[in-house]
C-alpha cells in the first residue's frame, strides 16, 4: 500500500478579477500595457507560482493569472478534465476580449496550453509550455496508448482515504524530485493539503491517460518549450513526442528539476522574454 501511495504520488507533479461563479477558475489580473499573457499553474498549484515572473513582465504586459477550481483553496467543480478548463478558458478569452494573448503553463498548465492552442489555432499569439510533455505516460511506456475506459476509481479511493498529516508528509518527501529549492518546497506542499483531494486524483488518472501528440499539429503559432535538465538525458523520446507539433523551439534548463521558474529563474525568465517580445 505504501510503495503505491509513493508512486501515485510522484506522479502528481509531472505530470481575483472575475466572479467564481462564472468560471472555474479565480482570475487576478496585474498591469495594464501592450500584449496579454495568461499564466496557468500546475497541479494543485496556485497562481502565486508566477509570482517572480509576473514582477518582471507586468510593466510591459497585462497578465492574467488563472488558479484552476479545486486547487490551493479555490472551490472545487464536480467534473473537472483538460478538456473542460481548456473549453473554459477559450470562452473567457472571448468574452473578456483579450486580443491574441500568450499562454504559458506549466505543468499541467502547459497541457492545457497545448490543447487550447490546437481547439482555437487563430485565438492566440504564442504559446510557451514549462516543463510539460503531450503524453507523460509515454515517456516510460513505448507502447501506450489511451484507455478510453479508464477507472479513476482506485486511484480517487486511495487519495482521498490519506489523512492530512500523511498526504503532507508524503508531499514534503517528494519533492526532492521537483525542486532544489528549498524555501519554496513549504508553499508548494501547502498549495497540495488546501486542495481538494478528488480533484487532485481526477487529474492525476487523467495525464496518465492523456496524449496530444497528434492533436498538436493543429496548433498554428510559434510555441516555446522549456523543459527540465533531467529531460536533456531523454532528447530523442522529447523530440519523437513534440515531431508534429509546427512551430517549436524546444530548449533545456541548465539546473534544477520541475519547477524551473523557481530552480534556474535567470535562464527561464530570459527565454520567456525573448520569446514573448
Amino acid at each position: 500500500m505504501k510503495n503505491s501511495i509513493i508512486t501515485f504520488l510522484f506522479l502528481l507533479f509531472i505530470l481575483p478579477l472575475s466572479s467564481y461563479g462564472q468560471v472555474p477558475f479565480s482570475v487576478q489580473k496585474i498591469g495594464n500595457k501592450g500584449n496579454s499573457i495568461l499564466f496557468i499553474p500546475g497541479l494543485a498549484c496556485s497562481s502565486e507560482v508566477w509570482q517572480d515572473t509576473v514582477k518582471e513582465l507586468s510593466s510591459n504586459h497585462t497578465c492574467y493569472l488563472l488558479t484552476l477550481a479545486g486547487f490551493a483553496g479555490t472551490p472545487p467543480v464536480k467534473n473537472p478534465s483538460v478538456e473542460y478548463w481548456a473549453n473554459t478558458i477559450i470562452s473567457y478569452i472571448k468574452k473578456e476580449k483579450i486580443k491574441n494573448p500568450v499562454i504559458v503553463g506549466h505543468s499541467l498548465g502547459g497541457v492545457l496550453a497545448m490543447k487550447i492552442g490546437a481547439k482555437a489555432p487563430k485565438l492566440l499569439q504564442k504559446i510557451v509550455v514549462v516543463d510539460a510533455l503531450p503524453a507523460l505516460a509515454a515517456l516510460s511506456n513505448d507502447n501506450f496508448k489511451v484507455d478510453p475506459n479508464k477507472d479513476c476509481t482506485p486511484t480517487i479511493k486511495e487519495l482521498t482515504s490519506m489523512s492530512k498529516e500523511a498526504f503532507q508528509q508524503a508531499q514534503t518527501s517528494l519533492m526532492v524530485y521537483y525542486t532544489e529549492n528549498k524555501e519554496k518546497v513549504p508553499q508548494i506542499v501547502q498549495w497540495s493539503v488546501d486542495s481538494d483531494r478528488e480533484t487532485i486524483a481526477k487529474m492525476v488518472c487523467e495525464l496518465s491517460n492523456t496524449d496530444l501528440r497528434e492533436e498538436i499539429q493543429q496548433i498554428q503559432v510559434p510555441t516555446l518549450v522549456l523543459l527540465e535538465s533531467v529531460f536533456s538525458f531523454s532528447k530523442n523520446k522529447i523530440e519523437q513526442q513534440y515531431a508534429k507539433l509546427p512551430k517549436k523551439e524546444l530548449r533545456y534548463a541548465n539546473k534544477g528539476l520541475h519547477f524551473i521558474m523557481y530552480d534556474d529563474y535567470d535562464w527561464y525568465i530570459q527565454q520567456l522574454k525573448e520569446f514573448i517580445q
